[in-house]
């Protein structure tokens, strides 16, 4: 266990980091049934990492995660988390040590935000004062202003903001491990890309060792360090990188979750942070009419960023749109309509500046506000750089076979000759 800065901050919020995961031989049968559910699994999650179960439905994934944390108890084998072996601990105390979030959220709808993640803090026996303290934290850590949300009830919540909260609930007792079943799968997509990238981004200030299941593999390929393709019972048919696992399927059915289009979800190996985010001139909707008459004049470009009062992207204006605006902000301009966040990936960018008429996205940080904009131009050229980097791997991949095929038909020779030179002898 390490610890994280200092107490107080987002980041000394959550100080342990994670634990090392060894399932063994773990196997669950389901009395009556002729087949174990999960049949003789054997995983080693490093600490730290994020590894991803995907595999068809009843494969077992589910399965598997849940006997970690022992909601689902196993026929036998053992798991250990970091150096214990947690197979006959009483599961109510394991549970406390290991975060759990699922695709509904499960919050408890009579309780406030603040109760639902006070709940296992509680349950540990923390004093009142740490437990606020660590709602504040929670809050603040999944992007949630703790002013405005503490108080509120599960149904006066979007499923963004559920999902938020159950993750927040979900570390609040500071586990080194947490376990996501299908977290994000209940809500629209646009809601469920920012989510993937909050929980990325929490995950580099966080360095937990997150199980997560999905069925989706652009999901997998999005989120995790590592990815546990299962075919039926939970048996393995690879574990390894997201990259390695598109660029060498280790067989016919890895090669049917990837599918077509491998070289596209290639896409989701990289994020916006990895490219050159621009910046446009950006106004406060406060500012008078003329301010952003002069900025547009002064700063020598088209479109000004209209940003709302906690500076979220709000509106785009060009010059045409002041034209139109009968002296107030509020009538001018095109709403901004999609975003996407430093963690986001190549692949979202992409979606996000194609569906814009003018090809170019607003880059948020935590908590929406604007850090800067991407751009078709410039996300194309990092696709040109990404495919001329794999060409130049082809090449040198060829090269080294080429070289090992001659280095072996030296050797054949070499022996053949030595043969020779025996016989002669």
């Amino acid at each position: 266990m390490t610890t994280a800065a200092a107490p107080g901050t987002a980041a000394g919020a959550a100080a342990t980091a994670g634990a090392a995961i060894r399932l063994d031989q773990l196997t669950k049968r389901y009395p009556g049934s002729a087949v174990p559910a999960v049949d003789n699994v054997t995983m080693e999650l490093k600490a730290g990492e994020v590894v991803v179960l995907v595999g068809p439905s009843g494969c077992g994934k589910s399965t598997t995660l849940k006997m970690i944390n022992r909601l689902i108890e196993p026929t036998s084998g053992r798991i250990r988390i970091g150096d214990e072996d947690v197979t006959g601990m009483d599961p109510v105390r394991l549970r406390r040590r290991i975060g759990y979030a699922i695709q509904s959220s499960g919050l408890f709808p009579h309780m406030t935000v603040a109760q639902n993640i006070a709940l296992v803090p509680k349950m540990a026996g923390w004093p009142r004062q740490r437990i606020r303290d660590r709602v504040e934290e929670m809050l603040d850590l999944v992007g949630l202003d703790p002013g405005e949300f503490r108080g509120r009830y599960p149904r006066q919540l979007s499923g963004g903001q559920q999902q938020r909260v159950g993750v927040a609930r979900a570390l609040a007792a500071d586990p080194p491990v947490l376990l996501m079943d299908e977290p994000f799968g209940a809500v629209d997509p646009i809601t469920r890309n920012h989510l993937q990238d909050e929980l990325i981004r929490l995950q580099q200030e966080l360095r937990k060792t997150i199980v997560f299941v999905t069925h989706d593999f652009d999901e997998a390929i999005k989120l995790g360090d590592r990815i546990a393709v299962l075919r039926e019972r939970s048996h393995i048919a690879q574990f390894d990188t997201p990259e390695a696992i598109l660029t060498n399927p280790a067989d016919d059915f890895v090669a049917g979750f990837v599918g077509a289009g491998a070289a596209l979800k290639r896409l989701g190996l990289t994020r916006v942070r990895d490219v050159t985010v621009g910046r446009l001139p950006t106004a406060s909707v406060d500012d008078p009419l003329e301010h952003v008459t002069g900025l547009l004049t002064a700063e020598g470009t088209s479109e000004v960023l209209l940003l709302d009062r906690r500076r979220r992207p709000y509106k785009w204006l060009r010059h045409e749109d002041l034209a139109r605006a009968q002296g107030s902000l509020a009538r001018a301009g095109t709403l901004v309509r999609h975003t996407v966040t430093r963690d986001a990936t190549l692949r979202d960018a992409l979606e996000a500046v194609l569906t814009d008429s003018a090809g170019r996205a607003a880059v948020t940080g935590r908590h929406g506000e604007y850090t800067g904009v991407v751009d078709v131009g410039t996300l194309m050229n990092s696709v040109h750089e990404m495919l001329e980097a794999d060409r130049l791997d082809a090449i040198q991949h060829r090269h080294e076979l080429e070289e090992l095929r001659a280095a072996r038909t030296r050797r054949e020779q070499e022996g053949t000759d030595a043969d020779q030179a025996r016989e002669r002898a």
